[in-house]
């Protein structure tokens, strides 16, 4: 949990990675564009797990995990729904954006965690 009379720059104690789409500039074979992953920026950021289920019933009798996280960061324009993190080989699928109190001071960004 985050408490809120801690500064900002003690919460922001990992640098992560923030990711997007693009469309490549040249055609492949088939005559498409391909999508490429592009690094935007290096962002200090606090991660705070938040809720975590157990998913069973699925093909092979297999379980899986899945966990959500609450990714704290100085406010800023460039974050969209369709980015994610990276942190530690993790990836961090972006759900939704918020600006706590609209106060342009910092972004809470929910996450969900990508087993490859």
């Amino acid at each position: 949990m985050v408490n809120r009379e801690k500064s900002l720059t003690s919460i922001l104690n990992r640098k992560m990675e923030l990711w997007y789409h693009t469309k490549a500039t040249d055609k492949n074979e088939l005559g498409q564009y391909d999508v490429i992953e592009t690094k935007l920026k290096d962002v200090w950021a606090g991660i705070i797990p938040q809720t975590g289920k157990l998913v069973s019933g699925r093909s092979g009798d297999t379980e899986l995990t899945e966990t959500t996280y609450k990714i704290i960061t100085r406010y800023m324009l460039e974050i969209k729904p369709d980015m994610w993190f990276v942190y530690g080989g993790q990836k961090y699928n972006i759900l939704y954006v918020l600006d706590p109190n609209d106060n342009h001071e910092r972004l809470e960004i929910f996450c969900s965690l990508v087993f490859n």
